[in-house]
């Protein structure tokens, strides 16, 4: 019996599905993005699957899912009512972070510090200590305990986060009034911070816990909901879902850890990227993901994706491992304006898919970078989304119009300057990604996804001075086709305060044993599983005295991995700081990271057209040339080793190729479609 494995990925404007079956079938289509109830878009997606492919939900053996609940509860403020219970004397810790302030010289001062996630009022101290040895100073007084969950509850708070000084030492005090708080009150969710954060630094670690506090009761809900709909329909695959760091867990480790699905549609994207470009024999790589809302652009060096310790969701820091994803207000439906001064503006602001671009016809009236391809020639309004969605050029060039009259120049000027306005932003924004971290791109390939990015992906390229660009086969809902290439992974680490000078190896590896057997535990409660276990062990290591540190590998099977540590640590320092000095370090934290690949599953080349497509039309890609005739192919017309040149449009159901003149296409034996520059 031919089985299956379903992916799900929710943007900010289309849902994207793919459907790999075991017999090498593949099968995608995109949907509208319901943003009132995000997992709408998932049970339409299951009954279309029935009714336009005939597959029944029985075989499918594995369905994973990149949401944006957990960001849009932030940006949206739909989160829990929230409250934090913390050490006495130190409940202000939240509101007043790190003494850091980016605007200074603004007339009202407004906060810097999520607060909104826990305000004063709900901010309760009870009495207990830990020193910074790990002893107990003061017990914990479980009347404050009581009291303090008494007004919280009182107050109708649905999530609490308990904080304690130095809990990731000793987390005995957390524990027991995590015990106390469900004893007297069930309903509401805990965070603990020796669970969700275990590390010093007393503000990122209580704002981290706040925000797992803050999303805890939303995602849970969803999830839930999501489950009981896939029962409903009659799938049999446990839910997985993506997280931010670039792996999949079971439904039920990400409910209980809601923290880390941050940005996990975006890294999605970035796995799907790395597994098209292997083929290609591209390691180093500069993704750009283009939807209807955002970019999203991520660095690959030597096949892996780079990763940070910490990420910003809506200008907060937030201490969660992720994919170092860059994301700009810059798509498809970004909305173009003339400013007070004159300049052309283009987003952040967005059409989305409600009412989305003029030339949807949903009632969008306002000129967006989409009603620009249209008018310059870029899409074909009978073909956009396969044909699917008809666009309607009158209301694009109406929405333009205001816009170029403003500006002094034609509708077609006027769109030709919102796409050079948005290239220009999203180059910068790959400047930042790239060269800010001491990356030449002039070295990398870029690898364009998202239903837009292949439309700018040759004037990036050109922007940047990279050479080569790699299109996969079906770039549009490579985000969602990356989930099925996904490992599933689950990180856990620990504080590990420890002078490298004279230190001995045995606790270190017991406290490393000590994380496997976590890992391993979580990796028991995956449904669905396939291959071995990778295990890859990691030690945060900086200077004595220095404030912030660099993740060292930790090399298992050196003679000397002490010694190993050191010499790796100088030489990261070196790299990334410009020096290193031979001055006694110490190790932070320690980490374990497990991970189970499965075998990558991307989109095959689309379907075969029996001829060579011939058809022209008129496009504006340089003002100097002017109006230019280009050939226009659809994808599946194009067969392995076929060669075509700029200017050109390529075509298919998920997305639009646009070659200028001066690029030359090359078609792979796996479907991939290389552009170079002559």
């Amino acid at each position: 019996m031919i089985t299956y494995t379903v992916g799900v990925d929710i943007g900010g404007t289309f849902t994207d599905i793919v459907c790999a079956g075991s017999d090498g079938s593949f099968r995608l289509m995109k949907r509208p993005t319901t943003r009132g109830d995000p997992a709408a878009a998932v049970r339409d997606a299951v009954a279309a699957m029935r009714a336009d492919w005939g597959i029944e939900p029985s075989p499918i053996e594995r369905f994973v899912h990149g949401s944006t609940v957990a960001t849009n509860a932030v940006l949206e403020r739909t989160g829990a009512k929230t409250g934090i219970i913390t050490t006495a004397g130190f409940k202000d810790v939240l509101e007043i972070g790190r003494q850091m302030r980016h605007r200074m010289y603004d007339l009202v001062l407004t906060p810097e510090t999520p607060i909104f996630l826990a305000p004063g009022a709900r901010r309760k101290e009870v009495r207990e200590r830990v020193a910074a040895d790990g002893s107990v100073v003061t017990p914990l007084d479980e009347d404050d305990v009581r009291r303090a969950a008494a007004e919280l509850a009182a107050d109708g708070v649905a999530a609490v986060a308990i904080v304690f000084l130095f809990s990731f030492l000793n987390p005995a005090h957390e524990r027991r009034a995590a015990q106390i708080l469900r004893e007297a009150h069930p309903e509401i969710a805990l965070s603990l911070s020796s669970e969700v954060d275990p590390a010093f630094r007393e503000y990122e670690r209580t704002a981290v816990t706040a925000f797992d506090a803050y999303l805890k009761p939303v995602v849970a809900g969803y999830i839930a909901r999501l489950e009981a709909d896939l029962a409903a329909a009659g799938v049999p695959a446990p839910l997985q879902i993506m997280q931010s760091r670039g792996g999949i867990c079971a439904a039920a480790t990400a409910a209980r850890r809601p923290v880390r699905l941050f940005l996990s549609g975006p890294a999605a994207g970035v796995i799907g990227g790395v597994a098209a470009a292997k083929s290609a024999g591209a390691r180093d790589l500069i993704t750009v993901d283009i939807g209807g809302t955002s970019c999203d652009i991520a660095l690959v060096t030597g096949g892996e994706p780079l990763l940070r310790a910490e990420g910003v969701i809506d200008g907060y820091t937030v201490r969660v491992p992720m994919v170092d994803v860059t994301a700009i207000g810059a798509g498809g439906g970004s909305i173009a304006r003339v400013d007070d001064a004159g300049a052309l503006r283009v987003g952040p602001q967005s059409a989305g898919s409600e009412p989305g671009p003029a030339c949807y016809g949903r009632g969008g009236t306002e000129p967006t970078v989409t009603d620009a391809s249209v008018v310059l020639g870029y899409l074909d309004p009978d073909y956009f989304a396969g044909g699917t969605l008809r666009l309607d050029a009158g209301r694009a060039r109406a929405a333009i119009a205001p816009l170029a009259e403003r500006m002094r120049v034609s509708v077609e000027m006027a769109a030709l300057g919102i796409h050079r306005v948005l290239n220009a932003q999203m180059a910068e924004a790959m400047r930042l990604a790239s060269i800010g971290r001491g990356f030449d791109p002039r070295g990398y390939t870029l690898v364009p996804l998202g239903g837009g990015g292949p439309i700018h992906a040759a004037a990036l390229a050109a922007e940047l001075g990279i050479a080569r660009i790699v299109v996969p086969a079906h770039p549009g809902v490579l985000s969602a086709a990356g989930l099925l290439a996904a490992p599933v992974e689950h990180e856990l680490s620990i504080a590990f305060p420890c002078p490298l000078a004279g230190a001995e190896w045995s606790p270190i590896a017991a406290a490393l044993d000590s994380l496997d057997a976590g890992c391993a535990a979580l990796m028991r409660g995956e449904g669905a599983m396939t291959g071995a276990v990778d295990t890859r062990h990691f030690a945060d290591i900086c200077y004595i005295g220095q404030g912030y540190h660099l993740e060292i590998a930790v090399r298992d099977g050196d003679a000397e991995p002490l010694a190993a540590l050191y010499r790796d640590f100088l030489a990261a320092h070196d790299r990334i700081y410009g020096y290193a000095a031979p001055m006694p370090a110490k190790i932070v934290n320690l980490r374990s990271v497990q991970r189970a690949s499965f075998a990558a599953t991307l989109p095959s080349p689309p379907a075969a057209v029996t001829r060579l497509s011939t058809h022209r039309r008129q496009v504006l890609i340089d003002p100097q040339a002017g109006p230019q005739i280009a050939h226009i192919y659809r994808r599946g017309s194009l067969g392995p080793g076929r060669r075509i040149a700029g200017p050109a449009i390529v075509e298919q159901t998920d997305t639009t190729t646009l070659l200028p003149a001066g690029w030359r296409g090359t078609v792979g034996r796996e479907g991939l479609l290389l552009l170079e520059r002559l």
